[in-house]
């Protein structure tokens, strides 16, 4: 990672705890009590008011916080964030679905990965496309069969990013159903394909390698892009 990246992620960081910090005194009923915090580091004290406070929120009336906590959950990449994370995958909001779903890959716990799956079958199609992206995030083999069977999904963007994640969790037996995905209508998602096949043959145990010359000729930026914040009065 360039020391440029390496500086704007410190900052995210660094932004999505001083997030938490102000949810405290603006959600007073969230602070922690002295007791709790006292078996804390001083290091790490703050950062876990913070994750603590951004999970509260999670559930706060305004649905634009809760898209702006999910995201600061995601940036703080906490194992405990999960279960409430998994809970936001039901929030009414399809944005906060959304938000909820790429925290969950970025903080990559297998735990999530059935919950995931299941979000394949959304109603909103941006939901299931970041469900797929979140699944090749986590590259968890029990979320498989839920893949193939989304391979077939209406969205082409859908498509293309159930045929990758399958490629990078690189399990065989979606081998059948990318063999499939050649002949399906959108070029994108037959070289995605390829791409896939060429990677789940890369990771044969017997050997068995099959080779591509320059299987996606027109590369394209991985799916999943990271969510922009939401600020107060812009969409």
């Amino acid at each position: 990672m360039s020391p440029i990246a390496v500086f704007f992620r410190t900052l995210m960081k660094s932004s999505a705890i001083f997030l938490g910090a102000g949810v405290i005194f603006l959600h007073p009923s969230l602070d922690w009590s002295a007791g709790t915090a006292r078996g804390l580091t001083a290091q790490q004290a703050p950062r876990e008011m913070a994750i603590n406070a951004l999970i509260g929120v999670l559930k706060d009336s305004d649905a634009g916080v809760r898209r702006q906590a999910a995201y600061a959950l995601g940036e703080l990449r906490s194992a405990q964030a999960v279960p409430a994370l998994i809970e936001a995958l039901k929030d009414t909001d399809v944005e906060v679905r959304q938000r909820a779903m790429t925290a969950l890959g970025e903080i990559g716990d297998a735990r999530a990965a059935a919950a995931i799956a299941g979000a394949l079958k959304d109603t909103d199609p941006r939901v299931r496309a970041r469900a797929a992206s979140a699944l090749s995030e986590i590259g968890d083999k029990s979320a498989v069969d839920a893949l193939i069977a989304a391979i077939r999904d209406s969205s082409v963007e859908v498509r293309r990013r159930v045929v990758n994640a399958l490629g990078e969790i690189g399990d065989e037996r979606a081998l059948p159903a990318l063999t499939t995905a050649l002949k399906d209508e959108d070029a994108g998602v037959r070289r995605e394909a390829i791409q896939a096949i060429a990677e789940i043959g890369d990771g044969d145990e017997h050997g068995s390698r099959v080779h591509f010359s320059n299987p996606r000729p027109n590369p394209r930026p991985r799916p999943n892009p990271r969510p922009r914040p939401v600020i107060a009065g812009v969409r």
